[in-house]
């Protein structure tokens, strides 16, 4: 590229091909349109709100907000497979990948990507809050002591949410109700 040539970042950020967003304390502070047509809404009506919009309960964008903190200090970055809520309720598989812009302060600014996987993945049971939070971290290949240890559970309540999955996915192993999940099926 020769000196006369100016790269339009403004332009890059609004039609980048995956949605992204910029924070600031978990607060959208500016978003692309991929972004807000993920959560079908408008990239004007996202910013400045809180990021708990994009959650399906108040409770699992405070603990995902925890959970990631540690992880963001320790590594700057951030990447997890999830279920989010559009504006019109609907709930839906995402992939969220992030970084802290400031390491030692996580949440205080970031650039966050999201990849909505519903076409892949569709969310085809009533799940609990805490059900939601498993299926997450079975997708992600995450052992049941690992998820009570970063869900602040005992591997034994983490087991309970795990049989209580496989009910509802009419599964018979942890490697089927984890192929259900990432398929979304109930039913084989």
């Amino acid at each position: 590229m020769n000196s006369s040539q100016s790269i339009d970042f403004a332009m890059i950020f609004d039609r980048a091909p995956v949605g992204l967003c910029v924070s600031h304390q978990r607060v959208i502070t500016a978003c692309n349109e991929a972004l807000a047509g993920i959560f079908g809404t408008s990239a004007g009506a996202l910013a400045g709100l809180s990021f708990s919009v994009l959650y399906p309960t108040m409770d699992e964008f405070e603990r995902t907000g925890e959970r990631i903190a540690p992880i963001l200090n320790q590594h700057g970055h951030y990447s997890d497979e999830r279920i989010m809520k559009r504006a019109n309720g609907e709930l839906f598989w995402c992939h969220v990948t992030g970084r802290a812009l400031q390491r030692d302060e996580p949440h205080a600014a970031g650039i966050w990507s999201f990849e909505d996987l519903s076409s892949k993945r569709p969310v085809t049971a009533e799940l609990t809050i805490r059900e939601r939070e498993v299926a997450a971290l079975l997708v992600s290949g995450k052992t049941s002591k690992l998820i009570a240890r970063q869900l602040g559970l005992s591997p034994r309540t983490v087991e309970m949410y795990r049989a209580k999955l496989m009910k509802k996915f009419n599964a018979t192993t942890s490697g089927e109700l984890v192929h259900r999940l990432l398929v979304g099926t109930q039913a084989g």
